[in-house]
């Protein structure tokens, strides 16, 4: 069996983002409904089988694990799969996305278990605004959350923030300055046309990165880098500054040709791209032939030819993916 997974337009995987929930405690406006049905327990990966998958992938050539959700921290002993899978040999990055509200409690358990890097979304400053946006959240936890993930001492932190136009794009450049002054990384993110939202017009509220850009540029000068983190981000360095500011645009800069990256939701569907709906259920494989992790990879390699050659999001309002980013993993 192959030890590289290779598509079908010569692009090597080695970076796969796994899904440990499809809950959350935020309602974020572009990721899901205000009122949502989750998964039951029989249809989502154990904890053992999650390890499986990342085991696989990692003996495959993978060299980048992501967790995501839903909010990972959601997950019942979720600081154990974070121990098994950051003992995995070959793993060169560890990461989670969260939305920061529970880092008070995890981020030294999270630490110690071994991961390594964390991206907190921030979307507003405002304390209003960012209970609007995320429907539930409070913002005193989120920014608890990022200074007990600095303490906790974690390689990097990258905040994440979505721009909707006429929603927080007066925030930019005070986000940028926040996580200046925090001492994080920032990326800036194209909303996903993912699921059909009920809050806003996608069409309406686009906002470009190159917008963006020239909003931080009109403050600080952007110099750019070749830095990369095996993600789609484009990162831009300030010359009075350690902060890395970074853009994510599925949209007005399309990164497919360079696409090193599966996604394995918490269903167990391999996803070999964010806009398209080609998979192959791993759950299936898992529960068909438990422990067996060759059949596992034989699934995984089987899978490579369905990776397509590039996405096709519009701006134009239409949903191209019926799912949620909830149920994709973010």
């Amino acid at each position: 069996m192959t030890d590289e997974l290779i598509d079908d337009f010569g692009r090597r995987v080695r970076y796969v983002r796994i899904s440990v929930t499809d809950r959350c405690d935020f309602r974020c406006v572009y990721c899901m409904s205000e009122e949502m049905t989750f998964l039951p327990r029989a249809q989502v990966l154990t904890l053992e089988e999650l390890a499986m998958v990342a085991r696989a992938f990692t003996e495959m050539g993978v060299e980048k694990i992501r967790l995501t959700g839903g909010e990972p921290l959601v997950r019942r002993d979720i600081d154990r799969l974070v121990g098994d899978i950051g003992a995995l040999p070959g793993l060169k990055d560890f990461a989670m996305t969260t939305n920061g509200a529970s880092l008070g409690k995890f981020a030294p358990r999270l630490r110690e278990a071994g991961l390594q890097r964390l991206n907190i979304s921030l979307d507003s400053l405002d304390p209003e605004r960012f209970r609007r946006l995320t429907r539930t959240g409070d913002l005193s936890r989120v920014i608890d959350g990022i200074r007990a993930a600095r303490e906790a001492g974690f390689e990097r932190i990258k905040l994440n923030a979505v721009i909707l136009k006429g929603r927080n794009d007066d925030e930019v450049v005070d986000l940028v300055d926040f996580a200046r002054a925090e001492g994080v990384d920032i990326s800036f993110i194209e909303e996903m046309p993912l699921g059909d939202v009920s809050d806003h017009s996608r069409d309406e509220t686009y906002c470009s990165s190159d917008e963006v850009q020239a909003l931080i540029e009109a403050r600080h000068a952007l110099i750019p880098t070749t830095e990369s983190t095996l993600g789609p981000s484009r990162y831009f360095r300030m010359a009075d500054s350690e902060t890395r500011v970074g853009f994510i645009s599925p949209h007005s800069h399309n990164f497919c040709d360079s696409c090193n990256r599966v996604r394995v939701t918490v269903e167990g569907r391999l996803l070999l791209c964010l806009g398209n709906e080609h998979s192959v259920d791993l759950r299936a494989v898992l529960r068909r032939h438990p422990g067996d992790i060759d059949a596992l990879k034989d699934a995984i390699v089987k899978a490579m030819p369905l990776k397509p050659e590039r996405h096709h999001f519009t701006t134009d309002g239409d949903v191209q993916v019926v799912r949620f980013m909830n149920m994709t993993g973010g």
